[in-house]
C-alpha cells in the first residue's frame, strides 16, 4: 500500500508539472523568435487528426471491453495513450513557436466557442491524473479499481478529444 501511495504521489506531481508547464506555455510564454518554417502552421491540423484518432481508439477500446475482447481493448487503449502523447508533443511544439491562438469569431459562435474551450481546458486538466491512474491500475492488474476510474476517465478523455477537433474546426472556420 505504501508503494501505491508513492505511485499516486508521483502521478499527482507529474500531473501538476504538466499542467503548470502547459499553463505557462500558453498564457505567459511568447512565441519563439526563431522562424520554424511553414511546418509549424500544419501542427493544429495534425493535432486535430491525433485527437480524432484518440477518440476513435477510445470508442474502439470501449467496444472491445464490452465484448470481452481484453487483449484488443488493451491494444486500443495503449494506442489511444500513444496518440494522446503524440498530440501533447505536437501541441507543445506548436505553442512554443506560435504562442497563444486568438479567436477572432464574432456573433453567436463566440460564446459557443469559449464554452467549448473552457470545458475542454478544465476537463483536460482533470484528464491527466485520471489517465495515468487508470493506466497504472490496469498495469498492476487492480481491475476493480481500474474499472471505477475508467468509468470516469473514459467520458472525460473522449470529450476532450472530440472537443479538441471541434475547437480546431471552429478556429479554422471563423479565424
Amino acid at each position: 500500500m505504501n508503494s501505491e501511495k508513492t505511485v499516486f504521489s508521483i502521478i499527482g506531481l507529474l500531473s501538476a508539472a504538466v499542467i503548470g508547464f502547459l499553463f505557462w506555455l500558453i498564457y505567459f510564454k511568447t512565441g519563439a523568435s526563431v522562424n520554424a518554417g511553414g511546418w509549424v502552421g500544419n501542427l493544429p491540423a495534425l493535432n486535430a487528426i491525433l485527437n480524432a484518432l484518440t477518440a476513435t481508439l477510445l470508442v474502439t477500446g470501449y467496444v472491445f471491453i464490452k465484448k470481452n475482447h481484453k487483449d484488443l481493448h488493451i491494444k486500443a487503449m495503449l494506442a489511444a495513450t500513444f496518440t494522446s502523447a503524440c498530440f501533447l508533443v505536437s501541441y507543445v511544439t506548436y505553442h512554443h513557436f506560435q504562442g497563444d491562438t486568438k479567436f477572432m469569431g464574432v456573433g453567436i459562435i463566440r460564446p459557443i466557442y469559449f464554452l467549448i474551450l473552457i470545458t475542454h481546458i478544465l476537463l483536460s486538466i482533470v484528464q491527466v491524473p485520471l489517465i495515468l491512474t487508470t493506466l497504472y491500475l490496469a498495469a498492476v492488474k487492480n481491475f476493480p479499481r481500474h474499472r471505477k476510474f475508467a468509468r470516469v476517465t473514459f467520458p472525460i478523455w473522449l470529450y476532450v478529444s472530440v472537443t479538441g477537433v471541434l475547437i480546431f474546426v471552429i478556429l479554422k472556420s471563423f479565424n
